[in-house]
Parts: structure tokens; sequence; C-alpha cells
């Protein structure tokens, strides 16, 4: 089983319960995670480029753990997709396409319930067709985008009992991901 990369993007960390709780079973076992906390490596915003690279030449599965809001990602995540997946790395030319075949997905923790992202529904779309930009994004370099992971219901549902089952649950996805 090949170490998973976990790039957590929260700009609230200490206030998560969620993915806080995500991240302490992750450094449980270090032996198959690597957990890479954004804000925390660049409080300024500031990205080390070759760094990130780096990490992810390092690790065949990648994970990109966040909250959903403004149905997106937070802002330090799209700086980083704008930086880090350049012309001639990550797409574009014959020494490009550095995460061809890299199993990619995301983790995300919605505020609001499953219910409500659904055709019809408050939101009008499923949280899948919301990420939509993520999967072409990844498509686009060639990466193996699989099936998102989502925690529903942070906002008012979050009790004790559903983050531990969510983080159970998180590591089941993450073995079977490695595993495919």
């Amino acid at each position: 089983m090949n170490k998973t990369l976990v790039i957590v993007i929260h700009p609230d960390l200490a206030g998560s319960k969620v993915n806080k709780r995500w991240i302490e079973v992750l450094r449980d076992q270090k032996e198959l995670y690597t957990v890479h906390d954004l804000h925390a490596s660049y409080p300024d915003g500031r990205i080390d480029i070759e760094r990130e690279q780096a990490l992810l030449s390092a690790h065949d599965n990648i994970i990109f753990q966040f909250p959903f809001y403004w149905f997106n990602c937070p802002p330090l995540f799209k700086t980083w997709l704008d930086e880090v997946l350049t012309y001639g790395w990550a797409y574009g030319s014959k020494s490009g396409y550095k995460l061809q075949h890299k199993k990619i997905a995301l983790a995300i923790s919605a505020g609001v319930d499953e219910e409500d992202y659904n055709q019809g529904a408050r939101y009008k779309y499923t949280l899948q067709q919301l990420t939509t930009p993520f999967e072409l994004t990844f498509d686009y370099v060639k990466a193996d985008y699989r099936p998102l992971f989502a925690f529903y219901g942070a906002e008012h549902h979050a009790t004790e009992e559903r983050i531990e089952q969510s983080a159970k649950d998180y590591l089941i996805f993450l073995r079977k991901l490695a595993a495919q």
C-alpha cells in the first residue's frame, strides 16, 4: 500500500470539529499518511511551489481535505491550484503531466445536510455536481480523479458520535483508495 498525501486546507482548523478529528486519526497512522496543512505551512499565503511539487511527486494517492463553503473551496486552495499546477510540470509539454495516473480525491466537510444538495432541494445541485471543476482540473492534468468523501451537516448535526463515525469511514475510504 502506498503512503497517501492528505493536503489539508482549512482556514480555522483550531475551530473545526470534523477536519480536526480526521487529522487526528490520520496522524495516529503516520506510516500510511502524510498530513500537510497548507495554512500552517504558508500563513502568509506564499506557496513554495517546488516543495509542493516534490510532495505530490513523492505520493501516488493525494487527498485534498477542506470545508466546503460559498459552494467552493477555501481561497488558499484556489491559489495553490493556480501556482502549483504549472505548465511543463502538471500539463502541456512532453515533460509535463507529473500527476498522470496519481489517484486524487476530495474529502469535504459541508455545513448543510446532504438532502439540501439535490435537484429540487435548497441548493439545486449535488455536492458531486458542485465539485465538477475539481474533477475537470484533475482530468486535465491526467490524474486519476476519484469520487469524493463528505461529511454533511457540520453546522448543526456534528455530534461526537457522527464525527467519530465519519473518522472511521474516512479511514476506510482512504484504505480503499490506496488499494485500488
